[in-house]
């Protein structure tokens, strides 16, 4: 039989839906306005950005699609929409016949490179200013011990 369910209690509840309005409003207004700036998607952006400063400009397709956190299919659509438009380009892996790496071009690099300082100028806006540097600090630490947490779950 099945343990019953440990349903959140109210203060749980209430931490839980503000981080969720939270973030949600964030990354939405953060998303808009990457496009209304740069013409870039947020998912654009997303790939730059892992592409150009966790990759020095290329990494391998199953790499990207973990750091980003997202399933081979939505990475696979979003590196074709952006290889359409010349932003990344697929090269084969030379040694896995099956493996690819994806790859930032010259183009991509400046689309990044353009959007980057008004995408942290909205978060610099919307997000640190918020908070104290004490809270910032705060903010941080509990994110890591989140993060330290889940990498320890099964998915």
């Amino acid at each position: 039989m099945d343990a019953p369910p440990r349903w959140l209690d109210p203060e749980e509840k209430d931490a839980w839906d503000s981080f969720i309005r939270m973030h949600e409003k964030l990354i939405g207004r953060l998303s808009r306005r990457i496009q209304a700036d740069s013409g870039l998607s947020a998912s654009d952006y997303v790939v730059l950005v892992s592409l150009t400063e966790r990759g020095g400009g290329r990494m391998r397709f199953l790499d990207l699609a973990k750091l980003v956190e997202w399933e081979k299919s939505r990475m696979s659509h979003q590196v074709t929409r952006m290889a359409k438009r010349g932003l990344v380009a697929r090269e084969e892996c030379p040694d896995d016949g099956r493996g690819a790496f994806i790859v930032a071009t010259p183009a991509g690099h400046q689309a990044i490179e353009e959007a980057a300082p008004q995408h942290v100028e909205h978060v610099r806006r919307l997000f640190i200013d918020a908070l104290t540097p004490s809270q910032l600090s705060t903010l941080g630490r509990l994110s890591e011990r989140v993060l330290d947490h889940m990498e320890r779950q099964p998915d």
